[in-house]
């Protein structure tokens, strides 16, 4: 059964802490032995055999750089002080995922419909190989909205107008607030050169002007149901419904603090488990009537690491696990299938360019 994961933090991993993705997630937790970075981000998830092991054949790269007034730290290298700086560093995240491409014949550039098939149904023979599609998130890097169509053209397909913060596009999740005039503006640029919409870190009130207005294909990439961790982070019951009403697509966290209300690290990895993930999966199946409208955005290696996810994973290839906890609630192997990567395919196969 073949993944497709809407969400892991690859590029703000190789520059911050010097990561090397090419490397299994255990030689990199060996390079970190006797290091800080563990105590920064938790145990490395994420690497290329580790994506290969796993059978994941699409990730969503995001090109992520937190504000200096929300800085994660000292040692937070990749923040930004204004749309400049926000500007160069989201170029130098996208630059490493055009450098992993040209490093390894085991990774791709999805930017196409025929780059995403190429990766998802390989030729008769060819090696397996593992498609990063970058995904922006927050949208502060572009400096106005005209810069949209440069953006596209460099290989970005999705963007996210936030991370939390209130940025000059939207409010977030922890700073609350609507659109900008700015917002609308980028929101008609993304439209045009088919930009998929990501409302994973909106404030509410943005979030449906957001839903309404945009023509274009929406997405949800990393959030989790808030019936069953309240919270601004998380979507409601009408949000899941309104963009299962536009053929959007949800990716579950399999991250401890999303799966179990008031889970701390000190409560320990194993009070969550695998089917807590299948648990809020199957609440948006409620909610919405199928198995459409969820997938996986797991987050991985995004201010976590292996002991903040449920019992049972500890790097990216045990997601198929997932899989055998939906099999265990009675969901049909088709509906299994949809969930894990088929879901995210349908989606692509509508919003990106031909070729």
């Amino acid at each position: 059964m073949k993944i497709i994961d809407a969400h892991e933090d690859i590029a703000w991993n190789v520059l911050t802490f010097g990561r090397d993705i090419l490397n299994s997630a255990q030689e990199t937790r060996r390079q970190e032995e006797g290091t800080r970075i563990p105590s920064y981000n938790g145990s490395c998830m994420l690497g290329l055999p580790d994506w290969l092991a796993g059978g994941v054949a699409l990730v969503w790269g995001s090109l992520f750089v937190a504000p200096a007034r929300r800085s994660l730290g000292s040692w937070d290298s990749e923040a930004y002080a204004d749309a400049e700086q926000a500007h160069r560093r989201f170029s130098a995240q996208l630059d490493v995922y055009h450098r992993l491409r040209d490093q390894s014949k085991q990774i791709e550039l999805v930017g196409s419909q025929a780059d995403l098939e190429a990766v998802w149904e390989p030729q008769e023979g060819a090696a397996p190989r593992v498609g990063i599609l970058p995904l922006m998130e927050g949208a502060d890097g572009i400096r106005r909205p005209a810069e949209v169509a440069e953006w596209h053209r460099r290989g970005v397909r999705a963007v996210g107008l936030t991370w939390a913060t209130r940025s000059r596009y939207a409010g977030g999740n922890v700073e609350p607030g609507p659109l900008t005039d700015a917002g609308r503006e980028l929101l008609a640029a993304m439209a045009d050169v088919g930009m998929v919409l990501d409302v994973s870190h909106l404030a509410e009130e943005a979030f449906w002007e957001a839903v309404e207005r945009y023509q274009g294909p929406v997405a949800a990439s990393h959030a989790n149901p808030r019936a069953i961790v309240p919270g601004p982070r998380q979507l409601s019951d009408g949000m899941i419904a309104a963009l299962a009403e536009r053929d959007g697509v949800i990716g579950i966290v399999p991250f401890n603090r999303f799966l179990s209300r008031g889970w701390a690290p000190t409560d320990g990895k194993e009070t969550v488990t695998i089917q807590h993930v299948a648990a809020a999966i199957d609440h948006v199946c409620q909610v919405v009537g199928d198995a459409a409208h969820v997938g996986l955005g797991s987050d991985f290696d995004g201010g976590f690491g292996a002991e903040s996810a449920p019992a049972g994973i500890d790097t990216v290839a045990d997601l198929p696990k997932i899989a055998a906890a939906l099999g265990e609630r009675g969901y049909a192997d088709a509906q299994v299938a949809a969930i894990m990567g088929e879901n995210w395919l349908r989606l692509l196969r509508a919003a990106l360019p031909a070729d």
